[in-house]
């Protein structure tokens, strides 16, 4: 259960609303079972005149704390799960900074929505049920042990048993399978949003019964596995409705001689045992709660590849970025993509970068902004080794604008603002003016709070990549690496991007990545990479 325990850790922030509601839950369970108790024995007289005042009392306390038992607990599982949320991302987004790559965006939806969700259980199935539990059992053994020893003895076997000895055993049970009943649910929920996302080229293609199949065949996989992972806990569930019943028979054969004492006892035990009917399921559910913790917690706090240095170098004031006999490869069964790579770029430069697919164009802004780190040599910004900065440091000098950059279904000022949070109004016109983008920002009706639509396609692909480019123009960043920018438009919207990217980004260092020229460009130098290395191509 160390992977559970681990996600109570995390919600220590809302440890007061927590212990509150799980407060309020042990007294509305004790006010459940007094109230039971009482109004059994009450009924077993057959003189029912006026309810004394006690019972008046938990009568109407029953209701109010069951209230703030629902208001207190909800509200503090939902912050924590929301808090949960936010530290998973930020440990996938320290880990994922070049994005998802090898990882697919099912699985890492999986984990943020479903495999975070599953910890509801940990609170309100399994936490709080625990400790009313531990509470009722020493006030049942003390209550029924005043008048029969053995008669208690014999409840607290059949309470331990419902309580404790099911669960952990459907629990135990449930934790192999509840890492392939993890796995399931991910795997059904890629085969979903790879249908999805690509659903264009499914129907042109005609492969539509094949997705189908496919996604169809991972539910089958899902259900199969729901079946396995459910049976543990209905086994445990049937053995503690039968300790339940024994219970119940053991205190009607023991009270059926003790008048309204008797009928009293039958209550108390009814009550007892109701408030831990459904810990026997829990156990099962702990399992796969367990499962889907592991998932986050590898994800979140699994190992940095590139951590930051333990006493960073403050940020030089220079510009200059340079590669240094840089030798590098993605994995070692990979071959390599640079070797002896030497290259400099002095400040306020533009150069271009070309090559062919797999030439380490992309690769070479990877390591510019430490999202890969190379195995030989160094890079230096303004004569800095980057290994040395801190990540957050070195990418507010260095801008990125890639070919497949994401404009989020928000607002235009929010994406703006993600490049500088705390731009004014007039700073966001005026590059959406140098991006030459203004006039059509302007017409629409909301203006700079007009939604862009999932992928900004309420813009067309041009539009698109000025929003991207006015984006990094706002931007601090001195160093801007364009990859690929124009990738998948038509030759007249591309020389047109680029007119505006030469009027544009003044005394800034720039970095075109691209496969070729179109001869509008203005440049300073041009590189060909070839053979893991830059070679001048123009002066």
């Amino acid at each position: 259960m160390k992977p559970l325990l681990r996600i109570v850790a995390l919600w220590r922030g809302r440890a007061a609303w927590l212990v509150l509601g799980l407060l309020i839950s042990l007294a509305g369970s004790l006010a459940a079972i007094g109230l039971t108790t009482a109004s059994g024995a009450i009924f077993a007289t057959g003189v029912i005149l006026a309810a004394p005042v006690w019972l008046r009392v938990l009568g109407p306390a029953r209701v109010v704390l069951r209230y703030l038992e629902r208001l207190t607990t909800h509200d503090a599982l939902f912050r924590a799960l929301a808090d949960l949320r936010v530290w998973f991302f930020r440990g996938l987004a320290v880990r994922l900074a070049g994005g998802l790559g090898m990882r697919r965006a099912g699985d890492v939806l999986a984990r943020l929505v479903g495999d975070i969700e599953a910890q509801d259980v940990v609170y309100m199935r399994i936490l709080i049920p625990l400790c009313c539990a531990l509470v009722v059992l020493p006030v049942l053994v003390i209550l029924i042990g005043a008048r029969d020893a053995w008669l208690a003895a014999a409840l607290a076997l059949l309470f331990v048993t419902a309580a404790f000895i099911l669960p952990a055993w459907a629990a135990r049970g449930a934790m192999a399978g509840g890492t392939s009943l993890a796995q399931a649910i991910a795997g059904l929920r890629v085969a979903t949003l790879d249908s999805l996302m690509g659903l264009r080229e499914v129907r042109a293609f005609g492969a539509e019964g094949r997705m189908l199949a496919t996604v169809q065949s991972r539910e089958a996989a899902l259900i199969a596995a729901q079946r396995r992972h459910m049976r543990g806990g209905a086994i445990a569930g049937a053995g503690a409705f039968l300790c339940a019943q024994s219970a119940v028979l053991l205190a009607l054969l023991a009270g059926k001689a003790q008048g309204a004492a008797g009928i009293a006892l039958v209550f108390l035990v009814l009550a007892a045992f109701d408030s831990i009917a459904l810990l026997p399921r829990a156990g099962a559910q702990a399992g796969l709660a367990a499962a889907a913790a592991v998932r986050v917690l590898e994800a979140a706090e699994g190992p940095l590849s590139l951590p930051d240095p333990a006493n960073p170098t403050p940020l030089p004031p220079g510009s200059a970025l340079r590669f240094e006999g840089v030798g590098f490869r993605w994995s070692p069964d990979r071959p390599p993509v640079f070797d002896g790579l030497t290259l400099d770029i002095p400040k306020g430069h533009r150069i271009a970068l070309l090559g062919p697919s797999g030439a380490g164009k992309s690769s070479l802004a990877a390591l510019a902004l430490r999202l890969a780190a190379p195995q030989q040599g160094r890079i230096l910004l303004g004569g800095v080794d980057i290994a040395n900065l801190a990540a957050a440091d070195l990418r507010s000098r260095i801008g990125w604008l890639s070919q497949s950059t994401t404009l989020f279904d928000d607002t235009i000022r929010a994406n703006l603002l993600l490049a500088r949070p705390d731009a004014s109004e007039e700073a966001l016109w005026a590059v959406l003016a140098q991006a030459q983008i203004e006039q059509a920002v302007r017409a629409l009706p909301e203006g700079l709070d007009s939604y862009l639509g999932e992928a900004g396609h309420r813009f067309s692909g041009g539009q698109s990549r000025r929003l991207a480019l006015a984006r990094a123009l706002l931007s601090p960043a001195r160093i801007l690496i364009l990859d690929e920018p124009c990738a998948g438009l038509d030759a007249d919207t591309e020389r047109d991007f680029l007119t505006t990217l030469n009027a544009t980004a003044d005394e800034r260092t720039i970095i075109l990545i691209a496969h070729r020229l179109t001869g509008v460009e203005r440049l300073d130098r041009i590189f060909r990479l070839s053979g893991g290395r830059a070679v001048a191509a123009a002066g």
